[in-house]
C-alpha cells in the first residue's frame, strides 16, 4: 500500500508540475495578451498538429481573419496582425513585417536548425541561423549562382528540357494520361544535377523515381517539419552521423550522387566550369573563409530545396492556367505572336522569355498565389526587443507574477520571442494585393506597382535566379509547343503543405498543338 501510494505522489506531483507550466507559459509572459488557439500558448502541439493535417497555411490565414474581426479599441491585435502559434511565437501578418523581420539581418528561429543535411554537421545557408556566418556563407556560394554564371549553362538546362518534351511527345504518341507531377519534378531534380554537377540523375532518362530517392524525402518532409521543433530527438535518430557515415538513409541515392561528384573534380580539375567547380575555386582561394563542408551542405541543401519548390511553382502555374482557360489563351496569343515574328528558339531561350510580359506576370501571379514555402519563416526578436505596428516584442518572453513587474530571463532556445512570417498570409493580404487576392489574377502584376516583397534581403533565397531560369524556359517552350487539359476539369488537384506545399494527382491529357 505504501509503494501504491508513492507513486501516486510522484504521478500528481509530475501532472501538477506540467500544470504549472503550461499556466506559466500561457500567462506569465509578455506575449501573454496575444490571442490564438488555447492549445498553442502553451505547447508547440497546435503546430505539430496543423503540419501533420498538411495545411498550415489556411489554418493560419483562418486565426488572422478571425481576430482581424476583434473590434476592441485597446488592443493594437485587432486588426488581426499578431497571432499566437506557439508558446514563444508569434505569426505576424502586418505589412511591415517583411521589412523588419525578413529583410532585416537578425538571427533565424531555432526551427531552421533541421534543414542540416544529411546530419546536423553540415551547416548550409537555409540551417544557417547567425545572420553574420549566413552573410559569409552566401558570399562564398555568390558565384555559383549568380545570373551570369547560370546562362553560360543554358545549353545544359537545354539539354535536360528536350529530353522531357521527348517524353512528353512518347505521351502524345500513346494518348495515355500523364502525371505531370511526376514528369515535372523529374525535370526540376535532373537540372539541378546538370548544372551543380554535370550530371543528372536521371530520372527523366529512365523515367521513374530511381531508388525512390524523390519519394523518400516527401515521406521525410512531414517528419522534418515536425522535428524541427525537436531537433535534439532527430540528431539522436535520423539526423545522427552514424547514419550518413554508413550511407542508410533514406535519401541516400541524392547524397551518394553529392559525395561522388565532389570527388570526382578532386580527381579531375578540367571538368565542365558548373556550380560545384565555382565553389572548389573560391574554397581554393579562400581556403580560411570558406571550409570544405560548406561545398558539401550547400549541394545537398541545394538539392533538397531546389527539387520539389520549382516542381511545385511549375505544376502550380499549369494547373491554375488550365483552371482559368481565359488567361492560358492570353498566354497562348503572346507566345504565338512572338513565335511568328522568329522571337523563339525551338527550346526557348531565357532572354526571350523574359520579354514576354504576360508571361512573367503569370509566373509571378504564381508564385503569390501558390507560394512554394507554407509554413511561417521565424526570426528572433533581437537584442532590444522590435516594434511593429506599435506593439513592442522583447528580445526574450518575460515571466512575472504580475503584468506590472517582469524580470528578464536568460534569452536562449527555451524563452526567445519568435516572430514569424507565413507568406500565405501575407500574399492574401488584400491591402497589398487588393480585395481579389483570394483569386488568381495575372493582370494585377500589369497595373500598378507589386514590388518582390518576399525576395529580397539578406536572406533572400541564393537560388532564385536558379528557380526563375527554369520556369521561365519550360513554362514558354511548353505552353507554345502542347495542349493540355485536365483528365477530369471537374478534379481538383491534391497537395499537402510540409514546409513545401507539393502538388500531386492531377493527371491531364497532352496533345502536340499543330502549327497552322
Amino acid at each position: 500500500m505504501v509503494f501504491v501510494n508513492s507513486w501516486g505522489v510522484w504521478a500528481l506531483a509530475l501532472v501538477s508540475a506540467i500544470v504549472a507550466r503550461a499556466i506559466v507559459r500561457r500567462y506569465w509572459t509578455s506575449i501573454g495578451d496575444i490571442p490564438g488557439p488555447l492549445l498553442a500558448s502553451f505547447s508547440n502541439l497546435w503546430q505539430v498538429s496543423q503540419i501533420l493535417k498538411g495545411h498550415t497555411e489556411t489554418a493560419t490565414i483562418r486565426l488572422h481573419q478571425k481576430h482581424a474581426e476583434n473590434t476592441d479599441p485597446y488592443r493594437v491585435y485587432c486588426q488581426g496582425y499578431f497571432v499566437r502559434v506557439a508558446p514563444n511565437e508569434i505569426s505576424v501578418s502586418h505589412p511591415d513585417a517583411v521589412r523588419q523581420l525578413l529583410h532585416a539581418q537578425i538571427a533565424k528561429g531555432p526551427w531552421y536548425a533541421i534543414m542540416s543535411l544529411p546530419d546536423y554537421r553540415y551547416v548550409n545557408q537555409m540551417s544557417e541561423l547567425d545572420p553574420q556566418q549566413h552573410i559569409r556563407k552566401q558570399r562564398n556560394i555568390a558565384s555559383g549562382y549568380a545570373l551570369s554564371n547560370i546562362i553560360q549553362h543554358e545549353p545544359h538546362f537545354d539539354a535536360v528540357l528536350q529530353l522531357l518534351t521527348s517524353r512528353l511527345d512518347d505521351f502524345c504518341k500513346s494518348d495515355r494520361p500523364i502525371e505531370l507531377d511526376r514528369w515535372f519534378t523529374f525535370f526540376a531534380f535532373d537540372v539541378v544535377g546538370e548544372v551543380i554537377f554535370s550530371k543528372s540523375f536521371g530520372f527523366l532518362e529512365h523515367g521513374k523515381d530511381i531508388r525512390n530517392a524523390i519519394t523518400n524525402q516527401r515521406l521525410l518532409a512531414p517528419y522534418a517539419a515536425v522535428m524541427g521543433y525537436y531537433t535534439w530527438f532527430h540528431n539522436l535518430t535520423l539526423g545522427n552521423p552514424l547514419l550518413s557515415r554508413l550511407g542508410i538513409q533514406p535519401s541516400s541515392h541524392i547524397l551518394d550522387t553529392c559525395i561522388a561528384a565532389i570527388e570526382m573534380r578532386k580527381q579531375n580539375p578540367e571538368k565542365r566550369n558548373d556550380m560545384m567547380q565555382k565553389w572548389l575555386d573560391t574554397r581554393a582561394k579562400y581556403p580560411d573563409r570558406m571550409e570544405e563542408v560548406e561545398i558539401f551542405s550547400t549541394a545537398v541543401g541545394t538539392l533538397g530545396a531546389g527539387g520539389d519548390t520549382v516542381s511545385a511553382t511549375i505544376q502550380a502555374l499549369f494547373y491554375f492556367l488550365i483552371r482559368h482557360p481565359r488567361y492560358m489563351f492570353r498566354l497562348r496569343d503572346e507566345l504565338d505572336a512572338a513565335e511568328a515574328r522568329g522571337e523563339l528558339s525551338p527550346i526557348v531561350q531565357y532572354a526571350e522569355a523574359q520579354k514576354l510580359p504576360f508571361l512573367q506576370a503569370c509566373i509571378k501571379e504564381t508564385y503569390r498565389f501558390h507560394t512554394a514555402v507554407g509554413l511561417g519563416l521565424p526570426r528572433v526578436a533581437p537584442p532590444g526587443g522590435i516594434t511593429i505596428a506599435g506593439r513592442f516584442f522583447a528580445e526574450g518572453v518575460k515571466f512575472s507574477p504580475s503584468r506590472s513587474f517582469c524580470v528578464i530571463q536568460k534569452v536562449d532556445s527555451e524563452v526567445q520571442t519568435i516572430l514569424s512570417v507565413n507568406p500565405w498570409v501575407f500574399h492574401r493580404n488584400p491591402d497589398i494585393f487588393g480585395q481579389d487576392c483570394d483569386s488568381f489574377n495575372p493582370d494585377r502584376w500589369l497595373h500598378g506597382v507589386l514590388g518582390d516583397m518576399m525576395g529580397a534581403g539578406y536572406n533572400a533565397c541564393p537560388g532564385r535566379n536558379f528557380a526563375q531560369f527554369e520556369i521561365c524556359k519550360l513554362a514558354a517552350t511548353v505552353f507554345r509547343d502542347y495542349d493540355i487539359e485536365q483528365v477530369d476539369p471537374k478534379q481538383e488537384w491534391t497537395w499537402r503543405n510540409h514546409f513545401i506545399c507539393v502538388p500531386y494527382e492531377w493527371p491531364c491529357k497532352i496533345r502536340r498543338r499543330s502549327k497552322t
